[in-house]
């Protein structure tokens, strides 16, 4: 009995409802007009099958196939549905047409990695698949073939591996592996470039043979960790085709079989060798620096010895003259270089922050570890830079009120931790401190470096104690040259090898120190003693040969020290633009001011810009929207405190955010006016944000 396609049940698949608008009987049907049985069981098989699946039916190859063999042909259904094979496949995968006819025959046959085109003839839509091709037995006869498609393994694996080559191929960066026995088995094309060797040719070759003994001697300690199995990350000089010198970012990472054993390594390097020319000019312009204050300074100590032998009598005011002069020399000589450096390393920390910021969400985490090493040097630099401005009595402070009692306390473990376990800790604090007006991180910076230097001359142990006291002076010249008020007291005493008199009084001078070359920069006692006087205090010196020695800083009070008012907290406020807000920004230099701009458009707020204070007189002078200006102090031409003025004529009440690096006028008092602040480059991201917001807020 002929089976009746249209009477199927319902929940039968979409294709058997294709299949049944189709007329069948004709061609498919037995003699008896009956449906063969082989037919019938390959019917309900194929309909439900999850690989895509195609019954050849009688000699001319009728086509009859499941869902899944429909979207594998995309367009060319349903017209192919019930056509000769010859007809639909003929002009697109001839190996299948002659499958064909040979399975006819009663052969079973498997195609292996057949490229199937569905567009006539584009590669762009060719699809590799293994095929099988049985013969259906209706009985003795051969009533048909069944077809069986999967997409290749095989195929999909090496275009996998190629792609991947391509990708690691156009890596600026030297990839390869070396086995356990130091022999390439793996380079990528970035060798050819650097050596001239192709990776083929590279291949089974010893890394003595491509880099030199000079360079496998430099690096062989790194090379025994990594055969440990250590992950290791180093510079050093690599060789190069071009007879140059190179400095290379190594990382060897170790490759473990299956037991855990270690392999040989995989080799990744990068080219660093513009940023060591960077770092080395620096040293050399620092050591240049160094030699020049040291000329300057024995020349000045040579004409007032001279005056002191021809003046015994006044042989105090003398070394008092020759200390301030000694001192207003070397700021001199590092205060021009400080405004373009702090620039560069603005741009520097600003940029590394924004890509942290990326990397946060998920972009580039491979690069995380170089750039916190690059946020690590920039900051030291900036350090440093600190440390010139504050001996040269240059750098801004941000004087506030500072409960130098919790200051000690928060930073008793970081001290115990520097000193070490054989040095004994101790802390005196007066319970009725007055609170002090001072710059908190400058004032954590200046004990640190205390007991750093406390640290040193105990090599072999000994004892420090950290005390705090409050302190009337009544009278002029009373303590060094404090005028007569409340001042805060904060001793750090060592019971170390202490001082000669010839140390003792050099103890402040730049660049002095008693470490041997490259373990001090003699800034530590210069930038304390800058900084004391710069916020209205004094620093004193005891010290004997073997009796130890106490350093004293004299900070004045903070006005609340007359008030038993606590000051609130302060107000957290969002960093983001709240009003669409517009900012001028003004800054010359261009890596600094597409910084600030585009902390600005990430924030929130309408940005303009202007490189110099006449095109920011300009805009101030136009009918745009602006609610800050932010400017630099150190502009060509009119300053940024000129430009302050002007636009305050043209905007009455203007809020004012200044931005320096280096600017004389800026450390002094009476620069600021009211609605106006000032921040000191380097600057954090999050810090800008902040001061921005809390000046709009009307917080400042």
């Amino acid at each position: 009995m002929a089976i009746d396609l249209e009477r199927w049940p319902a929940e039968r698949s979409e294709m058997s409802r294709r299949i049944a608008r189709h007329d069948w009987r004709a061609t498919a049907l037995g003699p008896t007009g009956e449906w063969p049985t082989a037919l019938r069981v390959l019917l309900d098989t194929l309909l439900d099958a999850p690989l895509p699946m195609c019954i050849l039916w009688g000699e001319a190859g009728l086509q009859l196939y499941n869902d899944a063999h429909a979207a594998l042909i995309g367009r060319h259904h349903p017209a192919a549905l019930g056509a000769p094979v010859t007809d639909t496949w003929g002009k697109l995968w001839p190996e299948l047409v002659e499958a064909h006819g040979r399975g006819a025959q009663g052969r079973a046959f498997q195609l292996h990695s057949q490229c199937l085109s569905l567009s006539d003839g584009n590669d762009a839509d060719s699809t590799w698949f293994d095929l099988s091709l049985s013969p259906v037995r209706d009985g003795p006869a051969i009533s048909g073939q069944l077809l069986c498609l999967r997409h290749s393994e095989e195929e999909a694996l090496r275009r996998r591996q190629d792609e991947m080559k391509l990708i690691i191929d156009a890596l600026p960066v030297l990839i390869g592996y070396v086995d356990k026995d130091l022999r390439y088995r793996y380079n990528n094309r970035h060798y050819e470039e650097w050596f001239g060797h192709s990776p083929a040719w590279l291949y089974g070759k010893r890394l003595v043979d491509i880099v030199g003994e000079r360079a496998l001697d430099a690096r062989a300690a790194e090379i025994a960790r990594t055969l440990a199995g250590e992950d290791v990350v180093f510079e050093a000089y690599m060789p190069h085709k071009d007879g140059q010198p190179r400095q290379s970012l190594m990382h060897y990472l170790p490759r473990r079989d299956a037991n855990g054993d270690v392999q040989g390594f995989f080799l990744l390097a990068q080219d660093v060798t513009e940023r060591w020319k960077a770092e080395q000019a620096l040293r050399e312009l620092n050591e240049t620096l160094e030699s020049r204050v040291q000329e300057r300074t024995e020349a000045l100590a040579e004409v007032y010895e001279r005056l002191v032998a021809e003046m015994a009598s006044r042989q105090q005011a003398q070394e008092a003259l020759r200390q301030a002069q000694k001192m207003e020399a070397v700021g001199q000589l590092t205060g021009g270089i400080a405004h373009d450096f702090n620039n560069m390393l603005t741009g520097i920390i600003g940029g590394l922050d924004l890509i942290q910021r990326y990397n946060q969400s998920g972009r580039h985490a491979e690069t995380q570890r170089f750039i916190d090493a690059a946020v690590s040097s920039a900051n030291r630099a900036a350090a440093l830079t600190h440390r010139l401005l504050a001996f040269a009595r240059r750098q801004p402070l941000n004087l506030k009120r500072v409960d130098l009692n919790a200051l000690v306390e928060s930073m008793h473990d970081l001290i115990v931790r520097t000193l070490g376990s054989h040095i004994l800790v101790d802390a005196l604090l007066e319970p009725d401190l007055w609170p002090a007006n001072s710059d908190e991180n400058q004032l954590e910076s200046a004990l640190l470096n205390l007991v750093i230097n406390a640290r040193d001359a105990m090599p072999d142990g000994g004892s420090l104690y950290i005390a705090t006291s409050n302190i009337q002076v009544e009278h002029q010249a009373e303590v060094g040259e404090l005028t007569p008020g409340r001042y805060v007291r904060l001793s750090v005493i060592d019971s170390g090898c202490g001082m000669t008199p010839k140390v003792l009084a050099a103890a402040f001078e730049p660049f002095f120190t008693t470490k041997p070359i490259g373990q001090g920069t003699g800034l530590g006692l210069s930038m304390i003693y800058g900084f004391a006087r710069q916020t209205g205090g004094h620093v004193q010196i005891v010290s004997e040969p073997g009796n130890g020695t106490e350093v004293t800083l004299y900070l004045p009070a903070h006005p609340e020290a007359w008030s038993l008012t606590v000051p609130a907290a302060p107000e957290v406020h969002v960093p983001q633009a709240l009003h669409g807000e517009t900012v001028l920004v003004v800054e010359d230099d261009p890596a600094v001011r597409l910084l600030v701009l585009d902390v600005l458009v990430m924030l929130g707020y309408r940005a303009l810009e202007a490189a110099e204070g006449n095109a920011a007189v300009h805009i101030l002078k136009s009918s745009e929207r602006i609610d800050l200006l932010i400017s630099d102090v150190g502009l060509p031409g009119m300053n940024g405190r000129q430009l302050a003025d002007i636009a305050r004529q043209q905007r009455p009440g203007l809020k004012v955010l200044f931005i320096t690096g280096y600017a004389e006028q800026a450390a002094s008092s009476g620069f600021l006016e009211p609605g106006m602040d000032l921040v000191s480059k380097p600057f954090s991201i999050d810090h800008l944000a902040n001061r921005i917001r809390d000046m709009l807020a009307g917080a400042l």
